[in-house]
């Protein structure tokens, strides 16, 4: 441990071993106390459409606000600690953050899968189901929301899971801040964020820029971030909101992962062939939205509309000789995505038998439309540069939705929640790249599918609700994973079906007094026609269709204050993913037939049996304190599970400093014990590269400056 680290190590587990403050201490400090106390259900949650308590939801949902001495440069800093969700940060600014809910989502080796994401109201899950973090602005996010379980089929497709971030209201009196945070590894951040009135209307706005360069060579990489809402609230139940998004991350260096040799003897290093080719991404996107809410009669009308703008250039580590292949699309993919939606819906209060019922109904849209083009990645021999078009397609997904759900107070202690969702979604490609060698490659394909949820609770004592869900949902095949057939033959691979599930979730929260609090589920999943890799060749991979998988675990989270001064935390997730029927998959690449069994009872790649975190939290006048450890079981890493990346455990401390009301330093010791780890896994990586080192220790530090008016 270097000189620097024994010292920040030593001072930070000195300042969290503070002995009691005296009387007179402790009594001026119990004001501060107070305030900085854990809040357990801070505000009302809407992950099932309806505005209710944590508490008083029928669901597993968890709420996140700012944590303390966070950098601020993911979004993965707010989900720790969430049981049932997986945030990998993967060090690696060309890939998104990694996130999984009780087992779904972990197939994407980029972006997310099988979750839904929404912010500010707009969703950041494209029609198709593939969805990105990167643009959720945290110099203005005010909270998260993330909905686990049955209830996420109410979102339509792809909702394993939902993950909401909200920016708040704007208020008076105002606030301006501006923060910045750097590490000892080269890494900063600076933001700046707005929240006031202003003639009327509420502002919102956030805006930061980050600069990595990263542990590991080729690394580098910086983003800038942009978000503003404006919101009238217009009195007689009228109410009018616009957001506005822009992101930009110009060329983010990518270092590819390591294979199990290559990690384990040093994790430090870059892959060569990210180096030969300059492997890097580009993305620009822009997105406005909007919100208009009015009473009818004794109901209300609430419309969402938006569209958008997202362009992405990435250059890949694809030999030369395999673009051999006439029907091979190159090493450079030129990506230009247009989309947009809206949603209408009406929503009332009416009391049959007496007893009050809420209800909405409403209908949903989306469209998408994707310019794809693929170049080669070199010219004569040179490596990394755009060189001959390979492809040229336009691809284009469209989806309708008609929604309703009730929530019957059935006797004093006992509520129904039931919804239906129908959805039918239309995947469209029409190829303009045709030659000898490559055929057209057009086609279109239909999904559509019903989802019905339900869920009953009933308060047995004021501080405990006991809930009992069910939920049918399902999850299209993505464009990428439609785009080539197991045969190598053209056109969409029209064979793929939707995976369907069906989840139960038992649930109790429990809330005895004040600073207590408990919340437990029990879940399964059931899914048919599971996406899992068929072929992998030549840069491309193939998907199908496999028979039966089970996700069923039980999630824990704790939350209690110890004393005036203290508080402890705790997240743990049991989960138990395999599959429940044999099948052929590759065992490696190049892979054109699958010849490997994956025999029923193995666990699914990527998803841990068992995950948690303990964190400990405390403070004394203007100083607050933490330390966590947070943990992870082992990792398949591949369908066959021939190989596994190992748990770990890591220590991280944090100390913040309230100098002046206006004034706030912090320093955070990440990984303080400086543990060798994997930090994520991609899954069935073609070249074996399943591995995503972590972080060695390091050392932030951070001061923001707020000013009220």
């Amino acid at each position: 441990m270097s000189r620097i680290h024994a010292a920040t190590a030593g001072a930070l587990a000195l300042a969290l071993a503070l002995p009691p403050a005296c009387a007179e201490e402790a009594e001026a400090a119990a004001p501060a106390a107070a305030a900085a106390a854990p809040t357990l259900d801070p505000v009302n949650v809407t992950a099932t459409r309806r505005a209710a308590s944590v508490f008083d939801t029928p669901a597993a949902v968890s709420v996140r606000t700012l944590p303390d001495a966070a950098p601020g440069l993911n979004l993965s800093e707010w989900l720790g600690g969430i049981p049932g969700l997986l945030a990998r940060d993967r060090q690696n600014y060309a890939q998104d953050t990694q996130v999984s809910i009780r087992g779904f989502g972990t197939r994407a080796s980029f972006g997310i899968r099988g979750l839904r994401v929404i912010i500010d109201g707009i969703p950041a899950t494209q029609p198709d189901g593939q969805s990105q973090l990167s643009h959720a602005n945290l110099a203005s996010a005010e909270r998260v929301e993330v909905l686990r379980g049955p209830f996420s089929a109410l979102y339509g497709n792809s909702s394993g899971g939902v993950i909401q971030v909200f920016s708040g209201d704007g208020r008076a009196p105002g606030e301006a801040n501006v923060a910045a945070s750097g590490s000892d590894a080269g890494d900063w951040r600076v933001s700046a964020g707005l929240r006031t009135r202003w003639r009327g209307a509420g502002v919102v706005a956030g805006l930061s820029r980050l600069r990595v360069e990263g542990f590991r060579p080729h690394s580098a990489a910086e983003r800038t971030s942009f978000n503003a809402r404006l919101h009238w609230p217009a009195g007689g139940g009228e109410g009018v909101a616009l957001v506005f998004n822009a992101f930009d991350a110009p060329e983010a260096q990518d270092p590819l992962g390591l294979d199990r040799a290559q990690f384990a003897a040093d994790p430090g290093q870059v892959a060569p062939q990210a180096l030969d080719f300059d492997t890097r991404k580009s993305v620009r996107q822009v997105q406005l939205g909007g919100t208009w809410s009015r009473g009818v009669g004794s109901a209300e009308l609430q419309a969402m509309a938006y569209a958008g703008q997202r362009d992405v250039l990435q250059f890949l580590a694809i030999p030369v000789f395999v673009q051999g292949n006439p029907l091979q699309s190159g090493g450079v993919v030129d990506l230009g995505s247009d989309y947009g939606g809206g949603e209408l819906r009406l929503a009332g209060e009416s009391a049959p038998a007496g007893r009050p019922l809420q209800w909405t109904v409403g209908l949903g849209w989306e469209g998408l439309v994707q310019q794809r083009r693929g170049f080669e990645n070199f010219a004569g021999d040179r490596l990394g540069v755009r060189g001959t078009l390979r492809r040229d397609e336009r691809n284009a997904v469209a989806s309708f939705d008609q929604f309703a759900q009730a929530d019957w107070r059935l006797a004093e202690r006992w509520s129904l929640q039931a919804g239906l969702r129908h959805s039918r979604l239309r995947f469209t490609s029409s190829d303009r790249y045709v030659t000898d060698g490559n055929p057209d490659d057009s086609g279109a394909v239909d999904f559509e599918r019903w989802t019905p949820v339900l869920a009953l609770q009933w308060r047995l004592q004021p501080g405990l609700n006991l809930h009992a869900s069910f939920g049918s949902g399902f999850e299209t095949p993505t464009l990428v994973e439609l785009a080539y057939r197991p045969d190598g033959g053209s056109g969409l691979n029209l064979d793929l079906r939707p995976a369907r599930s069906r989840s139960l979730e038992l649930g109790m929260k429990w809330r005895p007094r004040p600073g207590l609090g408990a919340d437990l589920a029990l879940f399964r999943a059931d899914t048919r026609d599971e996406l899992v890799v068929a072929t992998n060749a030549g840069g491309r991979a193939s998907f199908t269709n496999a028979a039966r998988t089970r996700r069923q675990g039980l999630e824990l989270a704790l939350n209690a204050a110890l004393g005036e001064a203290m508080s402890l935390q705790l997240g743990f997730t049991r989960l138990d993913a395999r599959m429940r029927q044999d099948y052929l998959a590759c065992a490696g690449a190049p892979c054109l037939v699958p010849t490997q069994w994956v025999a029923s009872g193995t666990r699914l790649a990527g998803v841990p049996a068992s995950q948690g975190r303990l964190r400990w939290e405390g403070w004394r006048g203007g100083m607050r304190g933490f330390a966590e450890v947070r943990g992870l079981s082992a990792v398949g890493v591949n369908d066959v599970g021939s190989e596994r990346a190992p748990g770990y455990a890591l220590l991280d401390l944090g100390l913040t400093w309230a100098a002046t009301p206006r004034v706030e330093a912090f320093v955070r010791l990440d990984n303080a014990l400086d543990r060798r780890h994997v930090g994520s896994v991609i899954t069935n990586d073609g070249n074996g590269r399943f591995y995503e080192p972590g972080a060695p220790r390091t050392l932030w530090l951070g001061l923001a400056l707020q000013r009220r008016e």
